[in-house]
């Protein structure tokens, strides 16, 4: 306040603040952006042609051994970090592997016709081995849902889906062969509303924190594969997979100031396997002051031959995946509402949500400005005869705390008189 009333403007790192805060905003949806086609702009309810073209065009950029360069170009890693994952995400991990669960009762995996479907599924292509095998390896979140998970309700699974309402890492828009991530209706009423600014227009924008137009949240990818060198180019996929789904939670928490929290922390898990062969990875964000230096990493879980020893593991996969759906699942779910619940839900740009990406800029901008000044009205007069008196609102910030738009905009307004209205 006292800057503006000496030279009249406001200091530089006070209007970046809304800047920071611009970069999550829901972004309108591009003809160019990614690899999509024309239609992919269509409707965000259909399927875009996108979705049925073949498996070797939607992987051809991951077949590229450089592409996992290009990721570290991103900050994005497939590697473990020099820390690596906390104490208690291993701790984690290491149960979900061990806890044992309900298998199916009659499948191809029974023991009588185990290696009979492992012969059948040799030297075949992707699209036998996933409708063989596929959900004995990875099992489907809503099918356990049907089969009476009621608790898992709150989940949705896309299959070989583009995420065109994600905002990719790289140009290659994701398209996982297997998805999990949160439901709509798994959010109140209040939480979706406080949520609006930064998921935007369902059909016409991009966000950090949408999968598909109906997956908030994605934590679980799956890609399947078959030929030399597969598995390495499955785990390119899910690296930029989970990387945008890591992302997303660290966006959130760093709006409202607590990405400190997600350190190290794992937030994403990726299976990627073939008619034989299984690799599970962690996937967390080492957290740093802002986007530039943040960076996410993988943690490898477990990497085995399901085939081996007359199928000693054909069950370890299905397992861990199912022990993510019941047990770690449910904390990562109310580890995000509680950082949604931190959105106030009285912040006036929620009430542009509808509007383009743009217009909903100019409208926070304006916000911000009306609030400021109103502020220095109030605080005008005084500061006129304190200028012997050192004042805290004349100091540049200190920390990087200081300066994120989510130290103003993440809380609610006290004063929301516009300096136009009569005292």
């Amino acid at each position: 306040i006292s800057h503006w009333a000496v030279h009249h403007e406001w200091p530089r790192w006070y209007s970046k603040r809304g800047e920071d805060m611009e970069r999550i905003f829901a972004r309108k949806r591009s003809r160019s952006a990614g690899n999509r086609k024309p239609s992919d702009t269509d409707s965000a309810a259909t399927p875009s042609s996108t979705d049925r073209e073949s498996r070797g065009q939607k992987s051809a950029e991951y077949r590229q051994p450089q592409y996992g360069t290009l990721l570290a170009t991103k900050n994005v890693f497939m590697r473990e970090s020099e820390l690596d994952i906390s104490l208690g995400s291993k701790r984690v991990y290491e149960r979900l592997l061990q806890q044992k669960g309900e298998l199916p009762g009659d499948s191809l995996f029974s023991s009588d016709r185990f290696k009979a479907s492992c012969r059948n599924i040799q030297d075949r292509n992707e699209a036998r081995v996933i409708q063989d095998i596929g959900r004995l390896i990875v099992p489907s979140a809503e099918v356990l849902t049907t089969y009476g998970a009621s608790h898992l309700q709150v989940l949705i699974e896309s299959v070989n889906e583009g995420w065109n309402s994600s905002i990719p890492i790289t140009k290659t828009r994701p398209q996982p062969d297997y998805a999990v991530g949160f439901r709509r209706e798994a959010f109140t009423q209040d939480r979706l509303n406080r949520m609006r600014p930064i998921v935007g227009d369902l059909t016409q924008e991009r966000s950090f924190f949408m999968a598909t137009w109906y997956m908030y949240f994605p934590f679980l990818t799956c890609e399947v594969k078959c030929g030399a060198a597969a598995l390495d180019v499955a785990d390119r996929q899910n690296s930029h997979s989970t990387a945008i789904a890591v992302r997303a939670v660290v966006e959130l928490f760093r709006a409202v100031k607590r990405e400190k929290e997600l350190h190290r922390e794992i937030l994403a898990f990726s299976i990627s396997h073939d008619h034989r062969n299984v690799r599970i990875y962690g996937h967390y964000a080492e957290v740093g002051v802002g986007e530039s230096e943040t960076k996410y990493y993988r943690h490898p879980i477990h990497d085995f031959s399901f085939t081996a020893a007359n199928g000693k593991e054909k069950w370890t996969a299905y397992n861990f995946t199912r022990n993510v759906y019941h047990d770690w699942m449910p904390t990562h779910f109310a580890r995000i509402c509680s950082a949604i619940d931190q959105i106030p839900a009285d912040i006036s740009f929620s009430v542009h949500s509808d509007s383009c990406y743009s217009e909903r800029l100019s409208a926070l901008s304006q916000d911000l400005e009306e609030r400021s000044m109103s502020q220095s009205d109030a605080g005008s007069a005084s500061v006129q005869g304190q200028d012997n008196v050192p004042s805290s609102s004349n100091r540049e910030p200190t920390s990087a705390s200081d300066t994120t738009v989510s130290d103003r905009l993440f809380k609610r307004p006290k004063g929301r008189r516009s300096a136009r209205e009569p005292r």
